[in-house]
């Protein structure tokens, strides 16, 4: 579906431009380890024009809020491995999707505790194997080297540790998931 320039102008001062303050706020609010939220902005407008361009958008307040909040996740995804010196950890429970209804993020929240406590009652080696390895997404190598411990040994903790966080999860009545 092509649209022309005027039309397209229009559709976006109309429709879009009135949520640019709000979609900054919420930015700011949601992920402030993210210095330029401007750059996140014009990102955001640009894929949903492209988007526009084929086919209507049912909601363009929700698709820009969603879009700008996955570029936002994916920016900070680059920075665990570039993290700049003196930026903060980013707590993942305070990341709501506002699109989700609340008991949705209210499961989600407790998935997520139920996780951190799984990896929590780990013995010392294992819990750090899985955290930097799952949560920092450090590579084998990286763990070894950080740990002063072979790659095998990172292997094998980590096996460790799934096994261990299945059995926590199993024990507190999650279901297990059948192999396709």
């Amino acid at each position: 579906m092509e649209f022309s320039e005027p039309e397209t102008t229009q559709w976006f001062d109309s429709e879009i431009l009135p949520h640019q303050d709000d979609l900054k706020a919420w930015l700011r609010a949601r992920f402030p380890s993210i210095s330029d939220v401007d750059d996140l902005l014009q990102e955001s407008f640009r894929r949903l024009i492209k988007a526009r361009a084929s086919g209507p958008i049912v909601n363009p307040r929700a698709f820009l809020f969603v879009t700008a909040r996955n570029l936002a996740l994916n920016h900070l995804r680059h920075l665990r491995y570039e993290r700049p010196e003196g930026s903060r950890e980013m707590d993942p429970l305070s990341i709501v999707d506002e699109m989700r209804s609340p008991l949705d993020n209210l499961a989600v929240k407790e998935e997520v505790q139920h996780l951190i406590a799984a990896i929590q009652s780990l013995p010392r080696r294992c819990r750090q194997v899985m955290t930097l390895r799952k949560i920092y997404g450090l590579s084998q190598k990286e763990v070894a080297n950080r740990l002063g411990i072979s790659e095998h040994t990172v292997e094998a903790q980590g096996s460790i540790g799934l096994r261990k966080c299945i059995e926590y999860f199993r024990r507190k009545g999650y279901p297990t998931r059948k192999q396709t």
